[in-house]
């Protein structure tokens, strides 16, 4: 990747790419001082909010570890984390390497889908019991029916199959925007996007535990008697669920704060895109319902919490791309 004004890559020599393997100045405190120092300035927002997530993530499990399981495990998880995103962040800024920039850009994916999967070990670490009867009263009292119930009488395989293809369009939210921002060399707006999408998902992680709800697959399992079974889509889904499905955070559905992230931000950077994904987006967001996997309460809060992280994390690059550091808006 050639470097440009809008980037932060530094040109250096290849030999110093990888300062912390074989270079006995890491190892003495003053060369280990300037290496924190050094990495310190490599990280941008993104690094900056995923530590601080961390960190949440270590303190709950300090404080709460009586109510997990493992938690030793969590801890060294999340501190290897932690020290690889930190080695990644110095490395790359010193390298002219295609391969560690990619990697630098795209790490982030993988995190999401992590930390959400690590949630099935914390979603009680606090809190013993399910939140879900006050989002069922919620639910009934607005629609006046439970909604992922009452949308079964329309369940057939073919419409079955419409809405879990429509509900794993969210993964493709995830990356759409950004591989176009990214082969454009907008990396500015890229990372917008993708720190917008951080705060987003983190927040919705952070909710999961101080507010553990299970979704209607388990609370209304005794209403829901009859089996969405579909072809193939279906079958994915169910292959998919049956090797990473949570037990928990389901509150607010992350599916939808991800992908409200997504459809903001294509209506700023790519107004066509909005168009083509928008009616893709609302089938997703019946679908998280009609699926099981959500309630109504879920959507409306994960809408919530999508725009939150989108203005929040613009806000947060336009200021910090005004800075006197405008030049390190590449993390």
């Amino acid at each position: 990747m050639k470097p440009s004004g809008e980037t932060f890559l530094v040109n250096v020599e290849a030999e110093n790419a990888f300062p912390w393997t074989g270079n006995s100045e890491v190892a003495s405190p003053h060369g280990l001082a300037n290496w924190i120092a050094e990495t310190s300035g490599a990280c941008g927002p993104f690094e900056r909010l995923t530590f601080a997530y961390l960190t949440w993530l270590n303190v709950i499990v300090l404080v709460c570890h009586r109510s997990i399981a493992h938690p030793l495990r969590h801890l060294l998880i999340q501190s290897t984390i932690a020290l690889g995103l930190a080695l990644l962040a110095n490395a790359s800024t010193k390298s002219q390497s295609r391969l560690l920039h990619f990697a630098r850009h795209w790490y982030p994916l993988p995190l999401y889908i992590f930390f959400f999967e690590e949630l099935q070990g914390l979603v009680h670490a606090i809190f013993p019991a399910w939140f879900d009867s006050r989002l069922i009263i919620f639910d009934h009292s607005l629609f006046g029916v439970h909604p992922s119930v009452w949308l079964a009488q329309f369940a057939n395989p073919a419409l079955n199959d419409c809405m879990q293809s429509a509900y794993m369009t969210y993964f493709l939210y995830l990356v759409v925007l950004p591989i176009i921002l990214y082969v454009k060399r907008d990396y500015i707006s890229f990372w917008t996007v993708m720190l917008s999408t951080a705060l987003a998902h983190y927040s919705v992680y952070v909710i999961a535990i101080l507010f553990p709800v299970e979704s209607p697959y388990f609370s209304l399992a005794s209403l829901n008697t009859s089996r969405l079974n579909g072809g193939h889509a279906t079958s994915l889904i169910e292959l998919i669920e049956h090797f990473g499905r949570v037990h928990g955070a389901a509150f607010p559905s992350a599916h939808v704060a991800g992908s409200m992230v997504a459809i903001l931000a294509s209506w700023r950077y790519r107004r066509w895109l909005f168009w083509i994904c928008l009616p893709f987006f609302i089938s997703m967001s019946v679908a998280t319902v009609y699926g099981r996997y959500h309630y109504a309460a879920d959507v409306f809060a994960g809408l919530a919490v999508g725009t939150f992280g989108f203005l929040a994390g613009t806000k947060w690059m336009e200021n910090r791309s005004a800075g006197p550091d405008r030049r390190r808006v590449q993390m």
